[in-house]
């Protein structure tokens, strides 16, 4: 089993036990954003946390191992998506990326957000008018050194 075949597994399992990342994610002890992208292969899992998803989605031993891998990240297989939901949001860079750049720029100076020291939180905000999706991004500003 490849780390591309035990996501699906992972997926399907997950599934089929109607379960929801977020009681997943809670059971291994870490924020469902996070943990779901590492079931989802893009973070290594403690062996305490492994273990527990094996457990808990039934998955095969050798997924424990496979779990607790350094991934190689970026799990998109096209440069520019095509899923609705991932495309919306490559939308979004597309038209405001330059915006949030000049603006963290003169906020910060020149540097970066980490996606390394980061944390993320995805919330459903009710509306009137239709639910809304709240994403929040927060990422250490890390400065370009000279040298």
């Amino acid at each position: 089993m490849d780390r591309a075949e035990l996501t699906a597994l992972i997926v399907s399992q997950k599934n089929v036990l109607n379960l929801r990342w977020s009681q997943i994610c809670k059971q291994l002890g870490a924020s469902k954003e996070w943990c779901t992208a590492a079931l989802l292969g893009q973070m290594p899992l403690s062996p305490d946390q492994a273990r527990k998803a094996v457990e808990l989605l039934h998955l095969p031993k050798e997924a424990e191992r496979l779990l607790q891998e350094i991934p190689i990240r970026g799990s998109l297989p096209a440069a520019v998506p095509t899923d609705p939901t991932i495309y919306r949001l490559y939308e979004i860079l597309q038209v405001y990326g330059t915006t949030i750049k000049e603006l963290i720029h003169e906020e910060f100076g020149d540097g970066i957000m980490s996606a390394i020291d980061f944390s993320m939180d995805i919330q459903r905000v009710k509306d009137e008018h239709g639910d809304r999706v709240q994403i929040v991004l927060n990422g250490k500003h890390l400065k370009y050194k000279t040298y």
